[in-house]
Protein backbone atom coordinates (compact mmCIF):
# COMPACT_ATOMS: atom_id res chain seq x y z
CA UNK A 1 0.00 0.00 0.00
CA UNK A 2 1.29 3.46 -0.90
CA UNK A 3 2.97 5.50 1.80
CA UNK A 4 1.74 8.56 -0.08
CA UNK A 5 5.03 10.38 -0.13
CA UNK A 6 5.75 10.06 -3.85
CA UNK A 7 5.86 12.92 -6.32
CA UNK A 8 2.42 12.18 -7.74
CA UNK A 9 0.61 11.69 -4.43
CA UNK A 10 -2.14 14.18 -3.84
CA UNK A 11 -1.08 16.75 -1.22
CA UNK A 12 -4.39 16.75 0.62
CA UNK A 13 -3.81 13.23 1.94
CA UNK A 14 -0.47 14.09 3.46
CA UNK A 15 -2.00 17.32 4.74
CA UNK A 16 -4.84 15.68 6.63
CA UNK A 17 -2.88 12.66 7.79
CA UNK A 18 0.74 13.77 8.27
CA UNK A 19 3.20 11.65 10.20
CA UNK A 20 3.57 14.23 12.95
CA UNK A 21 0.07 15.68 12.78
CA UNK A 22 1.53 19.15 12.36
CA UNK A 23 -0.33 20.22 9.25
CA UNK A 24 -3.84 19.14 10.13
CA UNK A 25 -4.93 22.58 11.30
CA UNK A 26 -3.22 24.31 8.40
CA UNK A 27 -5.13 22.26 5.87
CA UNK A 28 -8.66 22.04 7.15
CA UNK A 29 -9.27 23.41 10.61
CA UNK A 30 -8.04 26.98 10.56
CA UNK A 31 -9.04 29.78 8.17
CA UNK A 32 -6.64 30.08 5.26
CA UNK A 33 -5.11 33.34 4.20
CA UNK A 34 -8.31 34.34 2.43
CA UNK A 35 -10.50 33.28 5.32
CA UNK A 36 -12.30 30.72 3.18
CA UNK A 37 -12.22 27.86 5.68
CA UNK A 38 -14.02 28.02 8.99
CA UNK A 39 -13.63 25.50 11.79
CA UNK A 40 -15.53 24.83 14.99
CA UNK A 41 -13.29 27.08 17.11
CA UNK A 42 -13.54 30.03 14.73
CA UNK A 43 -17.29 29.58 14.47
CA UNK A 44 -17.71 29.59 18.23
CA UNK A 45 -15.79 32.84 18.50
CA UNK A 46 -17.93 34.51 15.84
CA UNK A 47 -21.40 33.09 16.51
CA UNK A 48 -23.35 33.36 19.73
CA UNK A 49 -26.00 31.15 21.28
CA UNK A 50 -24.90 27.89 19.67
CA UNK A 51 -24.71 24.79 21.82
CA UNK A 52 -22.12 22.43 20.38
CA UNK A 53 -22.43 18.64 20.16
CA UNK A 54 -20.08 15.89 19.11
CA UNK A 55 -22.50 14.57 16.50
CA UNK A 56 -25.62 15.87 14.80
CA UNK A 57 -27.70 13.39 16.76
CA UNK A 58 -26.43 14.83 20.04
CA UNK A 59 -26.42 18.53 19.15
CA UNK A 60 -29.07 20.82 20.61
CA UNK A 61 -30.38 24.07 19.17
CA UNK A 62 -32.39 25.81 21.93
CA UNK A 63 -32.77 29.00 19.94
CA UNK A 64 -34.41 30.35 16.82
CA UNK A 65 -32.78 30.70 13.44
CA UNK A 66 -30.93 33.95 13.06
CA UNK A 67 -32.41 35.85 10.14
CA UNK A 68 -31.64 39.12 8.46
CA UNK A 69 -34.89 39.86 6.65
CA UNK A 70 -33.48 42.97 4.98
CA UNK A 71 -30.31 41.22 3.87
CA UNK A 72 -30.23 40.83 0.09
CA UNK A 73 -27.02 38.81 0.19
CA UNK A 74 -26.84 35.06 -0.22
CA UNK A 75 -24.28 33.45 2.07
CA UNK A 76 -23.17 29.98 1.00
CA UNK A 77 -21.37 27.37 3.08
CA UNK A 78 -20.32 23.99 1.78
CA UNK A 79 -18.58 20.74 2.65
CA UNK A 80 -15.64 19.92 0.32
CA UNK A 81 -17.47 17.21 -1.64
CA UNK A 82 -18.79 17.11 -5.19
CA UNK A 83 -22.34 17.34 -3.83
CA UNK A 84 -21.71 21.10 -3.64
CA UNK A 85 -20.78 21.35 -7.33
CA UNK A 86 -23.91 23.22 -8.53
CA UNK A 87 -23.53 25.92 -5.87
CA UNK A 88 -19.82 26.30 -6.57
CA UNK A 89 -20.16 26.25 -10.35
CA UNK A 90 -23.02 28.77 -10.19
CA UNK A 91 -20.72 31.09 -8.27
CA UNK A 92 -17.64 30.43 -10.40
CA UNK A 93 -19.36 30.98 -13.75
CA UNK A 94 -21.23 34.06 -12.60
CA UNK A 95 -24.72 32.56 -12.73
CA UNK A 96 -25.68 34.21 -9.43
CA UNK A 97 -24.32 37.50 -10.71
CA UNK A 98 -26.31 37.08 -13.94
CA UNK A 99 -29.41 36.93 -11.77
CA UNK A 100 -28.44 40.21 -10.13
CA UNK A 101 -27.49 38.60 -6.81
CA UNK A 102 -24.74 39.70 -4.46
CA UNK A 103 -23.02 36.46 -3.43
CA UNK A 104 -19.66 36.36 -1.60
CA UNK A 105 -17.33 33.47 -2.28
CA UNK A 106 -18.70 30.23 -0.77
CA UNK A 107 -17.04 29.23 2.50
CA UNK A 108 -15.63 25.73 2.95
CA UNK A 109 -16.66 24.01 6.20
CA UNK A 110 -15.03 20.87 7.52
CA UNK A 111 -17.94 18.92 9.03
CA UNK A 112 -21.71 18.58 8.74
CA UNK A 113 -22.14 19.51 12.39
CA UNK A 114 -20.43 22.85 11.96
CA UNK A 115 -22.19 23.59 8.66
CA UNK A 116 -25.57 22.85 10.22
CA UNK A 117 -24.85 24.97 13.27
CA UNK A 118 -23.57 27.80 11.07
CA UNK A 119 -26.76 27.68 8.99
CA UNK A 120 -28.98 27.69 12.06
CA UNK A 121 -27.00 30.56 13.58
CA UNK A 122 -27.46 32.67 10.43
CA UNK A 123 -23.85 32.52 9.22
CA UNK A 124 -25.19 31.01 5.98
CA UNK A 125 -28.63 31.19 4.43
CA UNK A 126 -28.26 29.08 1.28
CA UNK A 127 -26.38 25.78 1.50
CA UNK A 128 -26.33 22.15 0.50
CA UNK A 129 -27.10 19.51 3.13
CA UNK A 130 -27.43 15.77 3.30
CA UNK A 131 -31.16 15.21 2.77
CA UNK A 132 -31.90 13.57 6.14
CA UNK A 133 -30.32 16.47 8.06
CA UNK A 134 -33.20 18.86 7.25
CA UNK A 135 -35.60 16.10 8.32
CA UNK A 136 -33.90 16.04 11.72
CA UNK A 137 -33.73 19.83 11.87
CA UNK A 138 -37.38 20.40 10.98
CA UNK A 139 -39.10 17.66 12.93
CA UNK A 140 -36.73 17.01 15.84
CA UNK A 141 -35.23 20.42 16.53
CA UNK A 142 -38.20 22.46 15.19
CA UNK A 143 -35.94 24.56 12.98
CA UNK A 144 -37.92 26.03 10.03
CA UNK A 145 -35.65 24.85 7.23
CA UNK A 146 -36.94 24.38 3.70
CA UNK A 147 -35.64 22.01 1.03
CA UNK A 148 -35.81 23.91 -2.27
CA UNK A 149 -34.23 21.49 -4.76
CA UNK A 150 -31.98 18.51 -5.16
CA UNK A 151 -28.34 19.44 -5.53
CA UNK A 152 -27.19 16.28 -7.28
CA UNK A 153 -27.90 12.55 -7.68
CA UNK A 154 -25.80 9.45 -6.92
CA UNK A 155 -22.19 10.55 -6.32
CA UNK A 156 -21.36 8.26 -3.37
CA UNK A 157 -19.92 4.80 -2.79
CA UNK A 158 -18.86 2.19 -0.26
CA UNK A 159 -15.05 1.99 -0.23
CA UNK A 160 -12.92 -0.70 1.46
CA UNK A 161 -9.25 -1.69 1.85
CA UNK A 162 -7.78 -2.84 -1.43
CA UNK A 163 -6.26 -5.95 0.16
CA UNK A 164 -9.34 -6.91 2.18
CA UNK A 165 -11.61 -9.85 1.47
CA UNK A 166 -14.68 -7.64 1.46
CA UNK A 167 -16.64 -8.31 -1.71
CA UNK A 168 -20.11 -7.16 -0.70
CA UNK A 169 -22.42 -6.26 2.17
CA UNK A 170 -22.39 -9.83 3.41
CA UNK A 171 -18.65 -9.56 4.15
CA UNK A 172 -18.99 -6.59 6.49
CA UNK A 173 -19.70 -8.68 9.61
CA UNK A 174 -17.31 -7.79 12.42
CA UNK A 175 -16.08 -4.69 10.58
CA UNK A 176 -15.80 -0.98 11.39
CA UNK A 177 -17.45 1.32 8.82
CA UNK A 178 -17.51 5.13 8.86
CA UNK A 179 -20.46 7.25 7.78
CA UNK A 180 -20.41 11.06 7.37
CA UNK A 181 -23.48 11.68 9.56
CA UNK A 182 -26.13 9.65 11.33
CA UNK A 183 -28.64 11.64 9.32
CA UNK A 184 -27.34 10.83 5.87
CA UNK A 185 -28.29 8.87 2.80
CA UNK A 186 -25.07 6.97 3.44
CA UNK A 187 -26.19 5.76 6.87
CA UNK A 188 -29.50 4.32 5.78
CA UNK A 189 -28.12 2.84 2.55
CA UNK A 190 -25.30 1.04 4.38
CA UNK A 191 -27.80 -0.23 6.95
CA UNK A 192 -30.19 -1.37 4.23
CA UNK A 193 -27.37 -3.41 2.70
CA UNK A 194 -26.19 -4.78 6.05
CA UNK A 195 -29.64 -5.91 7.15
CA UNK A 196 -30.43 -7.38 3.72
CA UNK A 197 -27.59 -9.85 4.36
CA UNK A 198 -28.76 -10.78 7.86
CA UNK A 199 -26.22 -8.62 9.69
CA UNK A 200 -26.88 -6.14 12.50
CA UNK A 201 -25.82 -2.48 12.40
CA UNK A 202 -24.52 -1.41 15.83
CA UNK A 203 -23.07 1.74 17.34
CA UNK A 204 -20.34 0.84 19.81
CA UNK A 205 -17.25 2.64 21.10
CA UNK A 206 -14.24 1.70 19.04
CA UNK A 207 -12.34 -0.93 20.94
CA UNK A 208 -15.46 -2.78 22.05
CA UNK A 209 -15.90 -6.33 20.86
CA UNK A 210 -17.87 -6.59 17.63
CA UNK A 211 -19.68 -9.88 17.02
CA UNK A 212 -19.26 -11.62 13.66
CA UNK A 213 -22.83 -10.74 12.73
CA UNK A 214 -22.47 -7.07 13.71
CA UNK A 215 -21.23 -4.09 11.72
CA UNK A 216 -20.07 -1.18 13.86
CA UNK A 217 -20.84 2.27 12.49
CA UNK A 218 -19.35 5.58 13.55
CA UNK A 219 -19.33 9.15 12.27
CA UNK A 220 -16.25 10.69 10.65
CA UNK A 221 -15.99 13.91 8.61
CA UNK A 222 -15.52 13.09 4.90
CA UNK A 223 -11.99 14.56 4.54
CA UNK A 224 -10.74 12.31 7.35
CA UNK A 225 -11.95 9.06 5.81
CA UNK A 226 -9.18 8.22 3.30
CA UNK A 227 -6.33 8.80 5.77
CA UNK A 228 -8.18 6.83 8.46
CA UNK A 229 -8.57 3.96 6.00
CA UNK A 230 -4.88 4.18 5.14
CA UNK A 231 -4.03 4.12 8.83
CA UNK A 232 -6.11 0.93 9.37
CA UNK A 233 -8.38 2.75 11.81
CA UNK A 234 -11.40 1.19 10.07
CA UNK A 235 -12.32 -1.33 7.40
CA UNK A 236 -14.24 0.91 5.06
CA UNK A 237 -16.44 3.95 4.63
CA UNK A 238 -19.45 5.17 2.74
CA UNK A 239 -19.30 8.79 1.66
CA UNK A 240 -19.73 11.27 -1.17
CA UNK A 241 -17.09 11.90 -3.80
CA UNK A 242 -14.31 12.82 -4.27
CA UNK A 243 -13.12 10.79 -1.30
CA UNK A 244 -13.94 7.42 -2.84
CA UNK A 245 -12.02 8.30 -5.99
CA UNK A 246 -9.20 9.74 -3.90
CA UNK A 247 -8.85 6.54 -1.87
CA UNK A 248 -9.19 4.42 -5.00
CA UNK A 249 -6.47 6.28 -6.89
CA UNK A 250 -4.01 7.20 -4.14
CA UNK A 251 -4.11 4.38 -1.58
CA UNK A 252 -5.29 1.54 -3.82
CA UNK A 253 -8.63 1.15 -2.02
CA UNK A 254 -11.51 -0.60 -3.75
CA UNK A 255 -15.01 0.63 -4.49
CA UNK A 256 -17.32 -2.06 -3.09
CA UNK A 257 -20.52 -0.56 -4.50
CA UNK A 258 -21.73 2.68 -6.00
CA UNK A 259 -24.80 3.92 -4.15
CA UNK A 260 -26.47 4.93 -7.42
CA UNK A 261 -26.33 1.27 -8.38
CA UNK A 262 -28.39 0.49 -5.26
CA UNK A 263 -30.95 3.30 -5.49
CA UNK A 264 -31.28 4.54 -9.05
CA UNK A 265 -30.49 8.24 -9.34
CA UNK A 266 -31.06 8.85 -5.66
CA UNK A 267 -30.78 12.27 -4.02
CA UNK A 268 -27.94 12.80 -1.59
CA UNK A 269 -27.54 16.52 -0.91
CA UNK A 270 -30.29 19.08 -1.29
CA UNK A 271 -30.38 22.87 -1.50
CA UNK A 272 -31.83 24.45 1.63
CA UNK A 273 -32.69 27.87 2.97
CA UNK A 274 -34.55 29.34 5.93
CA UNK A 275 -38.32 29.28 5.58
CA UNK A 276 -38.51 32.90 6.75
CA UNK A 277 -36.21 33.95 3.92
CA UNK A 278 -38.31 32.14 1.30
CA UNK A 279 -41.34 34.12 2.49
CA UNK A 280 -39.69 37.51 2.97
CA UNK A 281 -37.33 37.40 -0.03
CA UNK A 282 -39.02 35.12 -2.61
CA UNK A 283 -37.54 37.01 -5.57
CA UNK A 284 -34.01 36.51 -4.25
CA UNK A 285 -34.64 32.82 -3.59
CA UNK A 286 -36.11 32.35 -7.05
CA UNK A 287 -33.05 33.92 -8.64
CA UNK A 288 -30.78 31.72 -6.52
CA UNK A 289 -32.61 28.56 -7.53
CA UNK A 290 -32.52 29.67 -11.17
CA UNK A 291 -28.72 29.91 -10.95
CA UNK A 292 -28.40 26.48 -9.32
CA UNK A 293 -30.62 24.80 -11.92
CA UNK A 294 -28.60 26.44 -14.69
CA UNK A 295 -25.38 25.19 -13.05
CA UNK A 296 -26.71 21.64 -12.81
CA UNK A 297 -27.55 21.62 -16.49
CA UNK A 298 -24.12 23.02 -17.29
CA UNK A 299 -22.42 20.30 -15.22
CA UNK A 300 -24.23 17.55 -17.11
CA UNK A 301 -22.98 18.97 -20.41
CA UNK A 302 -19.47 19.93 -19.27
CA UNK A 303 -18.24 17.31 -16.78
CA UNK A 304 -14.55 17.75 -17.59
CA UNK A 305 -14.75 21.51 -17.22
CA UNK A 306 -16.65 21.14 -13.95
CA UNK A 307 -13.90 18.85 -12.65
CA UNK A 308 -11.27 21.44 -13.53
CA UNK A 309 -13.12 24.36 -11.90
CA UNK A 310 -13.63 22.50 -8.63
CA UNK A 311 -10.09 21.11 -8.42
CA UNK A 312 -6.87 22.46 -6.97
CA UNK A 313 -5.69 22.87 -10.55
CA UNK A 314 -8.66 25.14 -11.21
CA UNK A 315 -10.27 27.38 -8.61
CA UNK A 316 -9.53 25.18 -5.60
CA UNK A 317 -13.00 24.70 -4.15
CA UNK A 318 -12.23 21.07 -3.35
CA UNK A 319 -8.91 19.89 -1.85
CA UNK A 320 -8.06 17.41 -4.60
CA UNK A 321 -6.35 17.50 -7.96
CA UNK A 322 -8.11 17.49 -11.31
CA UNK A 323 -7.34 13.84 -12.09
CA UNK A 324 -9.31 12.74 -9.04
CA UNK A 325 -12.33 14.85 -10.01
CA UNK A 326 -12.18 13.64 -13.60
CA UNK A 327 -12.53 10.15 -12.15
CA UNK A 328 -15.64 11.30 -10.28
CA UNK A 329 -17.27 13.03 -13.23
CA UNK A 330 -16.37 10.56 -15.96
CA UNK A 331 -15.13 7.37 -14.27
CA UNK A 332 -18.09 5.00 -14.44
CA UNK A 333 -16.34 2.41 -16.57
CA UNK A 334 -18.45 -0.70 -17.11
CA UNK A 335 -15.47 -2.78 -18.21
CA UNK A 336 -13.53 -1.93 -15.06
CA UNK A 337 -16.37 -2.07 -12.56
CA UNK A 338 -18.67 -4.70 -14.05
CA UNK A 339 -16.28 -7.33 -15.36
CA UNK A 340 -13.06 -6.64 -13.47
CA UNK A 341 -11.84 -8.27 -10.27
CA UNK A 342 -14.10 -8.42 -7.22
CA UNK A 343 -15.70 -6.47 -5.69
CA UNK A 344 -18.05 -5.45 -8.49
CA UNK A 345 -19.34 -1.92 -7.79
CA UNK A 346 -21.82 -2.00 -10.68
CA UNK A 347 -24.58 -4.59 -10.89
CA UNK A 348 -27.10 -2.68 -12.99
CA UNK A 349 -25.52 -1.44 -16.24
CA UNK A 350 -28.99 -1.33 -17.76
CA UNK A 351 -29.84 1.59 -15.49
CA UNK A 352 -27.66 3.77 -17.74
CA UNK A 353 -26.58 6.10 -14.96
CA UNK A 354 -23.33 7.87 -14.11
CA UNK A 355 -21.05 7.95 -11.12
CA UNK A 356 -22.53 11.35 -10.28
CA UNK A 357 -25.52 13.10 -11.79
CA UNK A 358 -27.41 16.34 -11.59
CA UNK A 359 -31.08 17.21 -11.72
CA UNK A 360 -32.91 19.67 -9.49
CA UNK A 361 -36.47 18.47 -8.99
CA UNK A 362 -37.18 17.07 -5.47
CA UNK A 363 -39.41 14.12 -6.30
CA UNK A 364 -41.96 13.57 -3.49
CA UNK A 365 -41.63 9.80 -3.89
CA UNK A 366 -37.95 10.00 -2.89
CA UNK A 367 -38.64 12.25 0.09
CA UNK A 368 -41.30 9.84 1.35
CA UNK A 369 -38.93 6.90 0.94
CA UNK A 370 -36.20 8.67 2.90
CA UNK A 371 -38.56 9.55 5.76
CA UNK A 372 -39.87 5.98 5.99
CA UNK A 373 -36.37 4.48 5.70
CA UNK A 374 -34.89 6.74 8.38
CA UNK A 375 -37.49 5.39 10.81
CA UNK A 376 -35.81 1.96 10.38
CA UNK A 377 -32.25 3.28 10.62
CA UNK A 378 -30.11 3.14 13.76
CA UNK A 379 -28.71 6.51 14.79
CA UNK A 380 -27.02 7.86 17.88
CA UNK A 381 -29.29 9.89 20.15
CA UNK A 382 -33.07 10.06 20.51
CA UNK A 383 -34.74 9.34 17.18
CA UNK A 384 -38.27 8.60 18.40
CA UNK A 385 -39.55 11.55 16.39
CA UNK A 386 -38.95 9.54 13.21
CA UNK A 387 -41.46 6.90 14.28
CA UNK A 388 -44.22 9.50 14.49
CA UNK A 389 -43.57 11.10 11.10
CA UNK A 390 -46.11 10.58 8.35
CA UNK A 391 -44.08 10.47 5.10
CA UNK A 392 -46.72 12.33 3.09
CA UNK A 393 -47.13 15.13 5.61
CA UNK A 394 -43.38 15.33 6.19
CA UNK A 395 -42.72 15.72 2.47
CA UNK A 396 -45.33 18.46 2.14
CA UNK A 397 -44.02 20.32 5.20
CA UNK A 398 -40.29 20.04 4.48
CA UNK A 399 -40.08 20.63 0.73
CA UNK A 400 -41.03 23.77 -1.17
CA UNK A 401 -40.77 22.97 -4.87
CA UNK A 402 -42.42 26.14 -6.17
CA UNK A 403 -39.11 27.85 -6.96
CA UNK A 404 -37.54 24.92 -8.77
CA UNK A 405 -40.74 24.21 -10.72
CA UNK A 406 -40.77 27.78 -11.97
CA UNK A 407 -37.09 27.59 -12.90
CA UNK A 408 -37.64 24.37 -14.85
CA UNK A 409 -40.70 25.77 -16.60
CA UNK A 410 -39.15 29.14 -17.43
CA UNK A 411 -36.02 27.47 -18.84
CA UNK A 412 -38.07 24.81 -20.69
CA UNK A 413 -35.63 22.09 -19.69
CA UNK A 414 -37.96 19.11 -19.50
CA UNK A 415 -36.01 16.06 -20.66
CA UNK A 416 -32.68 17.90 -20.53
CA UNK A 417 -31.09 15.74 -17.86
CA UNK A 418 -29.61 12.29 -18.37
CA UNK A 419 -31.45 8.99 -18.28
CA UNK A 420 -33.67 8.44 -15.27
CA UNK A 421 -32.85 11.91 -14.05
CA UNK A 422 -34.91 13.47 -16.83
CA UNK A 423 -37.70 15.64 -15.58
CA UNK A 424 -41.16 15.05 -17.00
CA UNK A 425 -44.02 17.49 -16.85
CA UNK A 426 -45.81 15.19 -14.40
CA UNK A 427 -43.07 15.78 -11.80
CA UNK A 428 -43.42 12.15 -10.68
CA UNK A 429 -41.34 9.00 -10.80
CA UNK A 430 -41.12 5.51 -9.33
CA UNK A 431 -38.22 4.79 -6.97
CA UNK A 432 -36.04 1.80 -7.90
CA UNK A 433 -34.01 0.20 -5.08
CA UNK A 434 -32.10 -3.09 -5.42
CA UNK A 435 -29.47 -4.14 -2.87
CA UNK A 436 -28.21 -7.05 -4.98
Amino acid sequence: MSNMTGKDDIPVVNDIFPKDGSSVKRSFLDPNENGSIMDRRSFLKKSAAITMGTTLGASLFPFSVASKSSDQQLRIGYIPITDAAPLLVAYSLGFFKDEGLNVPKPVMIRSWTVLTESFVGGKFNFTHMLFPIPIWMRFKQKIPVKVLAWDHTNGSAVTVHGDSHIRGFGDLGGKQIAVPSWYSTHNYIIQMGIMAKGLKPVIKPQGDVIAPDEVNLFVLPPPEMPPALLGRKMDGFIVAEPFNALAEMKIKAKIMRFTGDIWKNHPCCVVVSHEQLTKEQPVMIQKAVNAVVRAQLWCTKNPEKAAHILSRDGEGYLPVNEDVLLRVFTGYDLKEYLTGPLPRPIMHPEWNIGRIGFQPYPYPSATKFIVSQMAKTKVEGDAQFLQALDPDIAAQTLVDDTFVRKAIQDMSIYGSFDSYGNIGDSFAREEVIEIG
